[in-house]
């Protein structure tokens, strides 16, 4: 069968819409993770005794393993088929929840966090890849449209859900509810999902070039962590951050030479691929801006309890989802640029306006505005980046994406940290105004780039056929 005849087949798999809901489901609670934790820090702390370092870990820790592995995920499902891969994630991320929810130690809560990363680094690009493959042309960008919106909305439900849970039956539940969850949708996955073609035949994966991507990843993840606490200027945070990028350097030297490359060099630097890890990396650095200055300013400065905190999170979650569903449904008529550009915008404009005036009514209403705008980048991101990719390289390219999706989070808290840092300490606001400023500045210069680098009309997969092969 050709690429071209695995395509049609699978986009006219009549599960496919099925699948995409419970892939979309098992991605909800990946990067629901990230933010459902935040809230339910200070009882997890109280009750396990953990120190502020402690705390610190179990937030990074999922981070750290998440984006540090999230290449190999992705090829490893090129190489072994991507089903297998998905339902091994699925099922680490569902025993490390369990594990973590039950943890009676710092040391058990950030091993079982470690864990979760782990899953979730093969579950992510894999799930991914399928949704590439299962789809074509407009159906593509509708599915993408539906990932994005349910990915997005992920991280501002986090925040409501994680505030319901630890007021109701406790901080274990905000890890124990991704139990059942898990559990149902492995067997429906099992059963609906097809056992679509490996592409690995005699090729090995590259476990060299593999544990140099993860420990360049989490060396730069670590990076921004520290900037964020200690500054930029601090040694700890330059060795860190020159380390990582060392590590890209042997990379490139590493994969020139192997005979059997993680990534080809050629897909990193193909101009749609480039251009939409562009525009997720900042996207995800601007939504991360959006939490960490939203709930630290709400509960601080505004006084509101961490209930409250997450229902006015709701707006910001119902106008990312519209966002990215508008996205998926236009973007085949406007194109990638100019709703890049425009979502670029929109975000800006919505960000600067608590700089200039902050309530909670103008926050909540403006940063949903700008949250709309975000909403799109997610799609136009995605679009860009993977509709033109090969099948056989759709999971080494949905784990580049989703490896600048992890590291565009941790750039954004440690940049949001350093700017709004006398806000932090004392609960004033202009520290917040300052940090607000600089995210609408960091947009509308992005909307420039954007607009140079994202390509005017769709890059036919032939063009690059030679070179993936």
């Amino acid at each position: 069968m050709t690429t071209t005849d695995e395509a049609i087949t699978q986009s006219a798999d009549p599960r496919r819409w099925r699948l995409l809901g419970l892939l979309g489901l098992a991605q909800f609670m990946l990067i629901l993770d990230v933010t459902v934790v935040a809230i339910a820090l200070p009882h997890m702390g109280a009750d396990l005794g953990l120190g502020r370092d402690a705390l610190t870990w179990v937030v990074s820790a999922y981070t750290l393993a998440f984006g540090g592995l999230m290449l190999l995920g992705g090829r490893s499902a090129d190489l072994f088929g991507p089903k297998p891969v998905v339902l091994a994630g699925l099922t680490t991320f569902t025993v490390a929840s369990l594990a973590t929810g039950l943890a009676t130690s710092a040391e058990l809560a950030i091993g079982g966090r470690i864990a979760q990363g782990v899953g979730a680094a093969m579950l992510s690009p894999a799930a991914l890849s399928i949704v590439v493959r299962l789809f074509d042309d407009e159906e593509r960008n509708r599915a993408l449209g539906i990932w994005s919106a349910l990915g997005a909305g992920g991280a501002a439900i986090g925040v409501l859900l994680g505030g319901a849970l630890t007021a109701g039956p406790g901080w274990e539940w905000v890890f124990l509810i991704n139990v059942p969850v898990g559990m149902v949708v492995a067997i429906l996955l099992v059963r609906l999902l097809p056992q679509l073609p490996a592409w690995g035949g005699d090729v090995r994966l590259d476990l060299v070039g593999a544990l140099i991507v993860t420990a360049s990843t989490g060396l730069l993840i670590l990076g921004f962590i520290e900037a964020g606490d200690g500054g930029w200027t601090s040694p700890a945070t330059a060795a860190l951050l020159l380390a990582g990028i060392l590590g890209y350097a042997v990379l490139a030297g590493w994969l020139r030479r192997t005979r059997h490359p993680l990534i080809d060099p050629a897909l990193v630097i193909r101009r749609p691929v480039l251009s939409g890890t562009f525009v997720l990396f900042v996207g995800t650095g601007l939504m991360v801006a959006v939490f960490f200055l939203g709930t630290f300013y709400l509960q601080g400065a505004a006084g509101h309890g961490p209930l409250t905190t997450g229902l006015l999170f709701l707006p910001v979650a119902a106008a990312t989802m519209v966002g990215a569903q508008l996205a998926g449904r236009l973007i085949g008529r406007l194109g990638a640029r100019a709703l890049g550009v425009a979502g670029l915008l929109v975000a800006g404009a919505g960000l600067v306006v608590p700089a200039i005036s902050m309530s909670t009514p103008t926050t909540v209403v403006a940063v949903s505005v700008g949250s709309a705008g975000l909403g799109v980048l997610f799609v136009v991101a995605a679009a860009t980046a993977l509709s033109q990719v090969e099948p056989h390289l759709a999971g080494v390219a949905s784990g580049i994406l989703s490896t600048f999706h992890e590291l565009g989070a941790s750039l954004g808290a440690a940049v949001m940290s350093g700017v709004a840092a006398a806000s932090l300490v004392d609960g004033t606001t202009a520290g917040f105004e300052r940090a607000y400023l600089v995210a609408a500045v960091i947009a509308a210069l992005a909307a420039v780039l954007a607009g140079a680098i994202i390509p005017g009309r769709p890059v036919s997969p032939t063009t690059h056929q030679e070179t993936a092969s």
